[in-house]
């Protein structure tokens, strides 16, 4: 068996609540398991499950696991573990899927680490969810569904999501192998205002700076600053080889910074409390 891990993340937002829900299927040589995670502001939770009770189509994020279900629709919890009670239902509307595949030519490319994909970049999520007594309450909030899938996160990488007026973004910047070679891989779609902007490494992307938080990449006439101002980060299981057996940290509402450029005029420009940040480089 090689070692191979799927997961979808599901992220929710309101004015006053960030939840971002995760469920994924994880093998190895050695065992195979599945499992959800939740994360908010202010907590994180890992529960595990045996593998047989994992169910899933693979290209799309349509999983149940024992009485808990996740799709493009919506999300349903009905969870209890150590520490953790969850229960209530969310549902999806006017998904905002992008143009084509994010990986664009690489999806062909076989052996990869990592790939990547993303099924909506904005839409409207209204529901109630429990978690261990507290209320999380969203009507029309902001949702975003992506996933990752291969046998191992990136050694060292840094993603951003934010949902603002009238548009989304997201940004991926990390090291990827490829045979003995390692190359920066650049993956990032903006939707504003009905358009939307692509950067990434197969279009011509480079990232000028990936330093101190701050993340600048570079695409012709196009230019995207995104900068992690003040951290709010939880932990999180990540695969390495098909085991979660890394931890990674995200902030799943934070300040952060972004600003996109092209033709010399500046697109997008604005400061937020509400931005999601993974960043697994060095300081």
């Amino acid at each position: 068996m090689r070692d191979y891990f799927c997961g979808w993340y599901f992220k929710c937002q309101s004015a006053t609540h960030t939840l971002a829900v995760i469920p994924a299927e994880h093998r190895s040589k050695k065992e195979q398991s599945c499992s959800i995670q939740l994360i908010t502001d202010e907590h994180a939770w890992h529960v595990n499950f045996p593998y047989d009770v994992f169910r899933t189509r693979k290209s799309k994020p349509r999983i149940n696991i024992e009485k808990n279900h996740f799709s493009e629709k919506g999300i349903r919890l009905d969870l209890t573990a150590p520490g953790l009670q969850a229960s209530g239902a969310l549902s999806f509307q006017a998904l905002t899927p992008i143009k084509y595949d994010i990986m664009g030519p690489f999806r062909y490319v076989p052996f990869m680490e990592c790939r990547h994909s993303v099924v909506s970049m904005n839409h409207t999520v209204n529901g109630t969810l429990q978690i261990n007594g507290m209320e999380y309450r969203f009507q029309d909030a902001a949702g975003y569904i992506e996933g990752d899938r291969g046998c191992s996160f990136p050694r060292e990488y840094a993603w951003t999501q934010c949902c603002f007026q009238n548009g989304s973004l997201m940004l991926s910047v990390a090291d990827i192998p490829l045979g003995r070679f390692h190359f920066t891989g650049i993956i990032c779609v903006i939707h504003l205002c009905e358009q939307e902007y692509r950067l990434a490494t197969y279009l011509g992307a480079k990232a000028v700076k990936i330093r101190n938080g701050e993340l600048i990449i570079k695409q012709g006439n196009m230019m995207l600053s995104a900068k992690l101002l003040e951290k709010n980060a939880q932990p999180l299981a990540a695969p390495a080889k098909g085991v979660m057996n890394r931890i990674i940290r995200e902030s799943a509402s934070c300040r952060a910074v972004y600003r996109f450029q092209k033709d010399g005029q500046t697109i997008l420009d604005f400061e937020t409390t509400q931005a999601s940040f993974e960043y697994e480089y060095a300081f």
